[in-house]
């Protein structure tokens, strides 16, 4: 299954990203948005992830937003009806379980994610982290890093290779050089990837844009 990562300024630019798709994530922390903006994004019938990244490398606004304001707007997406949140692994246990809870009570599925934007880590720490995922209570763990050589793709996909994580862990390489693992996890047994909506609206390096993310799994496929 294919995820379509939107990242838009506005609502009414996010709704026309979204206007042909079933899945797709709502990067929050592009948007120029209102709390109330919420409930008119995540009440819409679609599959929709709410993300809201930290001020850091992997925020795509690059604005400074403090971990309460991402709360906030993370529990409004909740409450309006998102079929999925994203939590990052690295955050204050506090913050996570405030929305984890809330998660829970709107049937909510939480994806515990963990990004390395400089390497990926050896497979004993992979391990450790996905681990960590499940135990702080993810429905999904999500390991995201970046890929400089073809034996980091392989430690990625080589968590997919865990009887306990099938269906249940999502794996994204980072950069050029690990758009395969783009393409294969989805085989592989990962539940769904990320895709961009279209050439030039990427929200990380070496993201694939839908069509032509289909068209490589289909080949695969025979679909």
């Amino acid at each position: 299954m294919i995820c379509v990562s939107v990242a838009e300024q506005t609502v009414e630019l996010c709704f026309e990203a979204m206007k042909d798709l079933d899945f797709a994530e709502v990067r929050i922390d592009a948007m120029k948005v209102t709390i109330e903006d919420m409930k008119r994004i995540f009440s819409k019938p679609l599959t929709l992830i709410a993300t809201f990244m930290p001020t850091g490398p992997g925020m795509i606004s690059g604005r400074a937003v403090d971990a309460n304001t991402r709360k906030s707007f993370l529990i409004a997406a909740i409450e309006a009806g998102a079929k999925y949140v994203d939590i990052e692994v690295q955050s204050d246990s506090a913050y996570r379980k405030e929305i984890i809870e809330k998660a829970k009570l709107k049937d909510c599925k939480v994806i515990i994610s963990f990004h390395d934007f400089q390497s990926t880590p050896e497979m004993e720490k992979l391990e450790e982290i996905a681990a960590l995922c499940f135990s702080e209570g993810a429905h999904i763990a999500k390991i995201a890093c970046r890929v400089n050589s073809e034996r980091d793709n392989l430690r990625l996909l080589g968590l997919l290779n865990n009887d306990d994580y099938q269906g249940r862990m999502v794996v994204i390489g980072m950069g050029n050089k690990g758009r395969i693992t783009r393409v294969a996890a989805p085989l592989l047994g990962s539940p769904f990837t990320f895709a961009s909506p279209s050439k030039g609206k990427e929200t990380a390096e070496g993201q694939i844009e839908k069509t032509t993310l289909e068209r490589m799994m289909g080949l695969l496929t025979d679909e």
